[in-house]
């Protein structure tokens, strides 16, 4: 356990973290703010502040969709910084592997799973071949907004490094 001394108080890191923890799920189950306070025996501006305070971005879900990218992990750690709430992103090798290990019926469920999932967003960001896009843009709800990065013309066959800060500035205008 991790203890710090203020004064002549003696505070528990891991029984602070316990309480946050317990605090943000209760908050992603619905509860309101006024609720969650009563039972942590905390104000409730204790648990606004507490929201402000990690809070990455407001507004409505957003997903990032991006292949064949030399920079993956590069745009994965930028989504995930931005607050992205869902980022799949691949290699073309890896695209390929994917396809490749799948039966054709569990390749169909995988690709229906995956477009229902998708679906459930807001705002989704897709990034790749000019064709490629517009079968993308096809499959989603006419009620998500869709932003588009093309990558380059179909079919293509090697990855493309994507500018992260291109990248940046999209998912600011996307978040508005």
């Amino acid at each position: 356990m991790e203890f710090v001394r203020i004064g002549d108080k003696v505070i528990s890191r891991q029984k602070i973290d316990s309480a946050i923890d317990e605090i943000l799920s209760l908050r992603t189950q619905g509860m309101s703010q006024a609720d969650v306070a009563a039972k942590a025996d905390v104000d409730r501006t204790f648990i606004s502040r507490l929201e402000t305070l990690g809070e990455l971005r407001k507004g409505g879900s957003i997903a990032i969709i991006g292949f064949p990218l030399a920079n993956c992990e590069e745009i994965r750690e930028l989504a995930a910084g931005e607050g992205i709430d869902f980022a799949l992103l691949m290699t073309d090798k890896q695209r390929w592997d994917w396809v490749r290990q799948k039966s054709g019926i569990d390749l169909l469920n995988e690709l229906l799973k995956l477009v229902a999932a998708v679906r459930g967003f807001d705002k989704v960001i897709l990034i790749g071949s000019d064709k490629r896009l517009e079968l993308m843009k096809g499959l989603l709800d006419r009620h998500t907004e869709i932003s588009t990065i093309v990558i380059g013309q179909s079919p293509m066959t090697g990855d493309v490094y994507l500018n992260p800060e291109s990248l940046r500035e999209m998912i600011i205008q996307v978040k508005g």
